[in-house]
């Protein structure tokens, strides 16, 4: 005694133990003639165990017995048959799911469910075997590949779409109503869908279009992990489209200088040269922020390729958003009443006043000293190189004659000696000048 499921994954047909288990096999027979299971889903399925169906809503806790049907509620489930020999000990056995009922014996309905793997004994004693899977075995294999939920639903709908009794050794019931026509699916039926059996989710179109399109998910996918990590104020910000950036400039190129040329196209709120943190110089690109974005695109179509400082620049829009990003970072600190720290604002100002600095003590230093003070540092000079000259044979000759003493001399000894020298040789030079100064004086 067999049944056809023809399910949305393939046929099944299931071979019943109808002598072992005579109740539950009428029972399983009458509802599949009743076209009961129709549209029915498989709304638990557990790789490697079992995959269950039987309650037409999908819902997992409905369904009744076919004497329940006939009679009423208090009918709706039966005694379990469970017979010790039939087991769960291959893949495609057909069980009954237990419903309430007492320690030693459970209650069945119109629930079922099919083994997907072997030697699943726990099983046994537990759930009445009634049947087993005669053809259909990679439909069965389709089940227990399926994508589901941590529920166990699948997430593309697995149904029974239709039942055939291949052949049923009872007589019907009395009462027992049998449809001409398969039913149409119940509200119940049509609500628990998820994605259509025949729902095509695969995209169609161009593959040049779906490519476009899934670089953009992948884009917006790694834009909210950005977000999420604080690199990015919200996932959907973009460059915006008044700032220019302007590139291969010349490093003498200075701030003011590109700010006047490219401002003949509109009102420019800034523009800056880029530089390096640590010594201050052009890193050759610079950012110019338009309060338009119309005057920005006439600068790009008519600024590029021309020759600034002996360098032709190169113009494109900004693609970055670093500066939305500092100024979200700023109101953040700001709100949360902390210091921000400087950029390269403050950068420039400190480069150019070092620069300033530097120029003005460079320049200035001759300006302090009169005619004879250049003249004493003249005459320093000359005295120190003289005295350099005769430094290694002064200390040759004093190695000769003593060579224990200047061995003992550490490197404190030598730079002292050195000193008192030097010392010596300034204190004779300056009571030389004053002689020659007191000459000219007398005459």
């Amino acid at each position: 005694m067999s049944v056809l499921l023809e399910t949305s994954l393939g046929d099944i047909v299931i071979d019943l133990y109808t002598e072992e288990c005579p109740r539950t096999c009428l029972n399983f027979l009458k509802l599949c003639k009743i076209k009961y299971y129709n549209y029915a889903p498989f709304y638990n399925v557990q790789r490697g165990f079992m995959a269950q169906t039987g309650d037409p809503s999908g819902k997992g806790d409905g369904g009744s017995s076919i004497f329940g049907i006939l009679h009423g509620d208090k009918d709706r489930f039966f005694p379990a048959e469970i017979q010790p020999h039939l087991k769960h000990n291959r893949k495609g056995t057909v069980s009954m799911a237990m419903s309430g009922g007492t320690d030693d014996v459970g209650l069945s309905g119109s629930q079922f469910f099919i083994t997907l793997a072997d030697d699943l004994d726990y099983l046994d004693g537990k759930h009445t075997v009634f049947g087993r899977v005669e053809e259909g075995m990679e439909v069965i294999d389709k089940l227990n590949e399926s994508y589901c939920d941590a529920q166990g639903r699948p997430f593309r709908d697995i149904r029974i779409r239709h039942t055939v009794i291949l052949d049923d050794p009872y007589d019907d019931p009395a009462g027992l109503q049998v449809p001409d026509q398969s039913p149409l699916p119940t509200k119940d039926q049509l609500e628990s869908m998820r994605i259509g059996e025949d729902e095509d989710i695969e995209e169609q179109g161009d593959p040049e279009e779906l490519e476009r399109r899934k670089r953009a998910r992948e884009a917006k996918a790694q834009a909210l992990t950005l977000e999420m990590v604080g690199d990015l104020p919200f996932a959907e910000v973009r460059p915006p489209e008044n700032v220019l950036f302007v590139c291969k400039l010349n490093p003498v190129t200075r701030d003011e200088d590109l700010e006047l040329i490219f401002s003949r196209f509109g009102r420019i709120n800034s523009c800056e040269i880029i530089r390096d943190r640590q010594t201050g110089d052009s890193l050759s690109y610079a950012f110019i922020e338009f309060d338009e974005r119309e005057a920005a695109e006439e600068a790009y179509f008519k600024m590029q390729s021309v020759l600034i400082d002996d360098r032709r620049i190169h113009v494109d829009f900004s693609q970055s958003v670093s500066k939305l990003h500092t100024d979200w970072v700023s109101k953040r600190m700001a709100s949360a009443g902390q210091k921000t720290m400087g950029g390269f604002d403050s950068l420039q100002k400190r480069t150019k006043y070092r620069d300033a600095r530097e120029r003005q003590r460079g320049d200035d230093y001759d300006l302090v000293m009169d005619e004879d003070d250049r003249s004493d540092r003249r005459d320093r000079d000359r005295s120190r190189r003289s005295h350099r000259s005769r430094s290694p044979t002064h200390r040759s000759d004093r190695r000769s004659r003593n060579d224990k003493d200047r061995s003992d001399k550490d490197r404190s000894g030598r730079d002292r000696s050195e000193r008192h020298r030097s010392d010596r040789d300034r204190d004779r030079h300056a009571r030389d000048r004053h002689d020659r100064h007191d000459k000219r004086r007398r005459s």
